[in-house]
């Protein structure tokens, strides 16, 4: 437990009272026929009739949830200019860190910004893995940016280079005619040219088949509407390969869109990323952007933005008076955490495009402890997003719009214990936008407490879930989709209160008891 509790921090006061390590009998209350806890404190899933089952959501934020973020000590000290642009002294200050060699851990050094008003015109890079800004609070009265322009720009970007590249010749087919969602193997055609700790993509490719039997050729068009097209559709799930047993492949994150032969199946192969950067965190500080009115549209847009990362963290933020979003992880971030966020006040026009408080794009990320007002999607994934992802314990208030997948086939997301006071829908939002359609699959709401919410589950390809929903529940946009999977709505909370927490326990219960046993 006290191995846990360090891993976890502020999360463990939940832990305590999910009771996973159940030395006494279990609490009261109500359990998922999906998922349960056992007398013995253990979690067990129980698959459908196709062998889907829950996913282990665990595996996800700053090195899959198994190092704590780091502290270290302070290596460069920046003082806000007296008067005039400060945005050069911070970009120097990271240049020099930049050139700095990293230690065993990939950590270059930690640039401080002491106390006082920064005022920033443009964009402050981190280009170089190992570098920490920092701040000395984030109150308004202790490190407090002020992004100055009229122009859209983020104020902090954290961004590798390169893109992602297939290693030739490494292509085998998955063999299994059909995987499903929460497993951890699958057999290859060959697994010879793989070995443990190979970094791999699980590809599941788009074809017109499934296209056609999700009906997104079939968007009911007005202005603007694209109707799907199968290349667009091609996914690539990120995993790191654990074990091999003859042709079968065991992988670190589970399968969390089923794959089967009449859609053209799977395949895997090895990637490499070069260019992309590591532990790189941004914490204790007042974000803010200048803007002259509610509804400016040129002014700050995103307070922290990452891109071509891994294993980074934003932490104890205060942004207020965005665009766009507090922290924004683009399509190739990966392993961020987000913790202790705040996203308040936006400034921009209430329509669409914009106000999407927490904006994820990437894979295996954590959004945790966050609030947001005065937002649109305030807890929001973008188009063909491969899970798992989370959002935990965050809150909404003042929303002028709904929290969830927005468009286009967001695969694998655990809402947990989110708060709104306005809707949270995973659904078919056909010709909204410019031909959205279905917003995700394998989308997985945990005792959330809502105004509204609607849940359905698309024709074919998998289900959503809704578990212990507090609040009413509508049928959607479009009436005649399937629902969803519900259970437990206006009841009782859903035992365990936390589904992420709970599965986090239990992996590293897990991981104790093998170190024990080795």
């Amino acid at each position: 437990m006290n191995n846990v509790k360090k891993l976890v921090g502020g999360i463990v006061a939940v832990v305590l009272c999910v009771g996973i390590s159940a030395q006494t009998k279990l609490p009261p209350g109500w359990q998922s026929s999906y998922v349960q806890v056992s007398p013995k404190g253990e979690l067990v899933y129980y698959p459908d009739k196709q062998g889907n089952t829950i996913p282990d959501f665990s595996r996800v934020g700053y090195h899959h949830g198994d190092k704590s973020i780091p502290h270290y000590p302070v290596t460069k000290v920046v003082y806000p200019a007296e008067n005039g642009d400060s945005r050069q002294r911070i970009q120097d200050a990271i240049d020099e860190v930049s050139r700095m060699n990293p230690d065993k851990d990939g950590h270059r050094g930690t640039v401080l910004l002491k106390r006082g008003v920064y005022h920033v015109h443009g964009t402050i890079h981190i280009n170089t893995g190992g570098i920490i800004l920092t701040g000395e609070g984030d109150n308004i009265n202790e490190t407090r940016l002020l992004a100055i322009g009229k122009q859209r720009f983020s104020l902090i970007q954290v961004s590798g280079a390169g893109r992602m590249e297939e290693v030739p010749g490494t292509r085998v087919k998955i063999t299994d005619r059909f995987v499903p969602v929460g497993t951890h193997s699958f057999q290859v055609s060959s697994a010879e040219n793989f070995k443990v700790g190979d970094r791999i993509i699980v590809y599941r490719p788009g074809t017109d088949n499934w296209i056609h039997d999700i009906k997104m050729d079939q968007i009911v068009e007005r202005k603007g509407t694209r109707q799907w097209t199968a290349q667009e559709y091609n996914l690539s799930f990120e995993r790191e390969i654990v074990k091999i047993e003859g042709d079968r492949i065991f992988i670190d994150n589970p399968v969390v869109m089923q794959m089967e032969d009449k859609y053209g199946g799977g395949e895997i192969f090895k990637y490499t990323f070069a260019g992309r950067i590591s532990e790189v965190g941004v914490t204790n500080m007042c974000l803010e952007s200048e803007f002259e009115h509610y509804e400016d549209n040129q002014h700050g847009w995103i307070g922290v933005q990452f891109d071509k990362v891994e294993n980074c963290w934003a932490r104890n933020l205060t942004c207020r008076y965005f665009g766009y979003s507090a922290v924004s992880c683009e399509r190739n971030a990966k392993n961020v955490t987000v913790t202790d966020c705040r996203c308040l006040e936006t400034k921009s026009l209430i329509t669409g495009g914009l106000r999407y408080s927490f904006n994820n794009w990437g894979q295996q990320n954590l959004f945790m402890n966050c609030q947001s007002t005065e937002g649109r999607h305030d807890y929001v994934t973008g188009a063909r997003v491969c899970g798992p992802n989370v959002f935990y314990n965050c809150t909404a208030s003042q929303t002028y719009a709904d929290i969830g997948p927005h468009h286009r086939w967001a695969v694998g997301t655990l809402y947990d214990n989110v708060i709104t006071d306005g809707e949270i829908n995973v659904q078919d939002r056909g010709k909204m936008g410019s031909g959205h359609g279905w917003a995700g699959v394998t989308q997985i709401l945990w005792n959330c407490r809502v105004k509204r919410a609607a849940v359905q589950s698309p024709w074919t390809s998998g289900y959503n879930y809704s578990f212990g929903m507090k609040g009413e529940k509508y049928p959607g946009v479009f009436t005649d989709r399937p629902d969803g999977v519900w259970e437990g709505q206006n009841e009782k909370n859903v035992f365990p209160r936390s589904l992420y927490v709970a599965q986090l326990m239990a992996r590293h219960k897990n991981m104790d008891l093998h170190i024990l046993t080795k």
